[in-house]
């Protein structure tokens, strides 16, 4: 048996063996179980990524970056995670990065044979001008993906902090970086299928790092987006309530504050303050 064969990403679930015999809904209530096992086995690694949070939000405070890397789905989902920084929090899109292998065509085309090109890492790294401020998480539900191994092991000869999520037990990923992030959602529903349970898994963390890292940095005033960028309509109205919530006044005079402060939310909120 391959060593690929033995993981635990690649294994049959017995549970799911009859799902193509199954009615359509209870297919449906089989998936949302497995689902929701999924969910639950991140319990046991939130010490992990809280450790993860408090690193990366130091490196962040000092000048460092965030940057994920992986290949197919792993790297899709930094990503996304990765653009969704700049309008929730109103940093540069410089500070969260996310690298994909095989390029920007790979969001949307599958180019799975370039995650076995590790020195395209090094050379995706390079061309970010990746530092040892930075921070490099590496994403691969197998934790064995040449391009993420590759790119963490230029990480560390650098001495960047390096932060490793993958879904089966003492990966490769997980014994090169200096924290290690093991979520372990077990076979997935279809066999070897890791944009599902492994997928669902790896863009909670995801959701945890960076939404954590931001609250730490001081980007969230209680649970409200105090540094969103109101780019749209949709942001617009939202700054106007989270305006009009933290300084306890009217949407219509938020709507003021936020003309007055030249859409910066935060600043409307101190001007509410000022007498």
């Amino acid at each position: 048996m391959s060593a690929l064969a033995q993981l635990l990403t690649e294994q049959r679930n017995p549970r799911t063996l009859e799902i193509d015999r199954l009615p359509t809904l209870a297919a449906l209530e089989l998936i949302h179980q497995e689902d929701r096992d999924a969910v639950e086995s991140l319990k046991p690694e939130l010490p992990r990524i809280a450790a993860a949070v408090d690193a990366i939000a130091a490196r962040l405070k000092a000048g460092g970056r965030l940057l994920y890397i992986g290949a197919g789905t792993s790297g899709r989902l930094g990503v996304l995670d990765a653009s969704e920084c700049p309008p929730t929090f109103s940093v540069s899109y410089d500070l969260v990065q996310g690298i994909m292998a095989g390029g920007y065509a790979a969001l949307y085309q599958a180019t799975e044979s370039s995650e076995d090109d590790p020195e395209a890492a090094v050379r995706d790294l390079a061309a970010r001008e990746f530092s040892p401020q930075d921070t490099l998480v590496g994403i691969a539900a197998s934790g064995r993906t040449p391009y993420v191994l590759g790119a963490i092991a230029h990480a560390k000869t650098l001495g960047a902090l390096t932060v490793g999520i993958s879904c089966t037990l003492n990966s490769q990923l997980s014994q090169m970086v200096d924290l290690p992030i093991e979520p372990k959602p077990g076979p997935e529903v279809i066999t070897g299928s890791t944009r599902l349970k492994a997928g669902t898994v790896t863009k909670l963390v995801l959701n945890m790092l960076s939404t954590m890292a931001m609250v730490r940095l001081g980007y969230v005033y209680s649970n409200l987006m105090v540094n969103v960028k109101p780019s749209n309509a949709k942001l617009v109205d939202r700054a106007h309530r989270i305006i009009a919530q933290a300084a306890n006044v009217s949407e219509a005079r938020a709507a003021e504050l936020l003309t007055l402060a030249h859409g910066q939310v935060r600043e409307a909120i101190r001007l509410a303050g000022e007498k």
